[in-house]
C-alpha cells in the first residue's frame, strides 16, 4: 500500500504563521524519511488558522529541503487562475525537482466570498468553464497545443524533461467524471465528504478514457487520521482538531488549533453526540486500529493510495502520528 501526506499548514494557538509553514517543511522531511510517497499542501485564502495561500511557493521551499518525496498541490484552485500560468508554475517546479512534481487541481473557492472576489473576476463563470480550463491546462503541460487553439504559438516555459503529473481532486460524481473523461488521476476527499465515495470512484473507473498510451485509472483517497501509542492518547490528541472544527463552524477559532487542555475546557459545553458524529469521518486510534481502518477503506474504495491529513496542536504529536502509521503499514 502507498501512503501519502496532505498538509493544510494549520497554525496552532502557540504558533506564528511562519512557524507553522516551517513545521510543514519539517513534516515533509519526516514523511520522506518514513517512506511516504508524496507530500501535498492545500491552498486556502483568508481563512484564520491556515497559513498556505500559495502552494507553489511552499513547494519550492519544501523541494529545496527534500530529495525524493513527490511534491504537489492539494489543490491548486483552477477557477482563480489562467491555465497557462498554472502550467508555467508547475513546469518550473518540475524543472527544479525532476520527476517529483504533481499538480492537483480543484474547483473550490478556498475561502470566503470576499476573498474570492478579491482573487478573481467571474469565479462562478470560471467554475462553469472548468472542463475547458482543464483541457487547456493539459495542452500546456503536455506541450501539445492544437494548431487551431488561440494560444497555439505559446509554450509554458521552462519545459521539463518529465512533465508534472496532473490530478483532479474532488468529492462528487461530477469531478470524478471530469477526471475520467480527461484521462486524469483522481483524488477523492473522503475527509470532507458525506457522499458515497465508493460509487463515485466506481464511476470514475468505469468512464476512464486514457489520455496517453498505457494510462490507467489511478485513485487516491484522502482521510483524516490521528494515531498515538494508545487509543486513549489518540483520542486526547484528536480533541484539538475536533474542537477547532467546531469553533470554525461557529465563526470562532481565530487563535488557531487549541491545545488539548483548552479543547477539553471548551468541550464541557458541547454535546457528546455531536462529537461522535464528527469522529465517524475520522480514523483515531493506536497503530493496529488505524492500520485496520485504513486497510478497510482501501478495500472499500479500491484505492491505489491513501493520503492522510492530520491536524494536531503539537507538531511532535503530528509527526509521531505519521511515524506510527508508517511503521505499522509501510515497514
Amino acid at each position: 500500500m502507498r501512503l501519502s501526506i496532505l498538509d493544510q499548514a494549520a497554525i496552532s494557538s502557540n504558533q506564528s504563521a511562519a512557524e507553522a509553514l516551517k513545521e510543514s517543511m519539517k513534516l515533509a522531511q519526516a514523511g520522506e524519511n518514513l517512506g511516504y510517497t508524496r507530500f501535498w499542501i492545500a491552498e486556502h485564502h483568508d481563512l484564520p488558522g491556515l497559513a498556505c495561500s500559495a502552494p507553489e511557493v511552499m513547494l519550492g521551499y519544501i523541494g529545496a529541503n527534500t530529495n525524493t518525496i513527490r511534491l504537489g498541490s492539494g489543490a491548486m484552485l483552477l477557477p482563480h487562475y489562467k491555465p497557462y500560468k498554472v502550467a508555467e508554475v508547475y513546469n518550473m517546479l518540475a524543472t527544479l525537482f525532476p520527476d517529483r512534481v504533481d499538480v492537483g487541481i480543484g474547483r473550490a473557492p478556498g475561502g470566503s466570498a470576499e476573498a474570492t472576489n478579491a482573487l478573481s473576476d467571474n469565479f462562478l463563470q470560471q467554475v462553469w468553464n472548468m472542463p475547458n480550463s482543464v483541457k487547456d491546462l493539459l495542452h500546456f503541460l503536455d506541450n501539445n497545443i492544437p494548431p487551431e487553439h488561440p494560444h497555439a504559438k505559446v509554450t509554458a516555459s521552462p519545459v521539463p524533461n518529465v512533465p508534472p503529473m496532473p490530478w483532479l481532486l474532488g468529492t462528487s460524481k461530477k469531478s470524478a467524471i471530469l477526471a475520467a473523461e480527461n484521462g486524469l488521476a483522481y483524488a477523492f476527499g473522503q475527509f470532507m465528504s458525506d457522499q458515497d465515495g465508493a460509487a463515485i470512484i466506481e464511476q470514475y473507473r468505469n468512464h476512464f478514457k486514457p489520455r496517453k498510451q498505457n494510462d490507467v485509472p489511478q485513485v487516491i483517497v484522502t482521510v483524516t487520521a490521528i494515531c498515538a501509542e494508545t487509543s486513549e492518547k489518540a483520542e486526547d490528541v484528536a480533541l484539538s482538531s475536533l474542537v477547532w472544527v467546531l469553533q470554525r463552524k461557529k465563526g470562532e477559532g481565530q487563535e488557531g488549533v487549541p491545545s488539548i487542555q483548552k479543547a477539553n475546557d471548551y468541550l464541557r459545553n458541547e454535546k457528546e453526540d455531536l462529537l461522535r458524529e464528527m469522529k465517524n469521518n475520522m480514523i483515531i486510534g493506536n497503530p493496529y486500529q488505524v492500520k485496520k481502518r485504513i486497510e478497510e477503506l482501501q478495500e472499500k474504495y479500491n484505492a491505489d493510495e491513501i493520503m492522510i491529513v492530520t491536524i494536531t496542536h503539537s507538531p511532535v504529536d503530528k509527526i509521531e502520528s505519521y511515524k506510527l502509521i508508517a511503521e505499522e503499514i509501510l515497514r
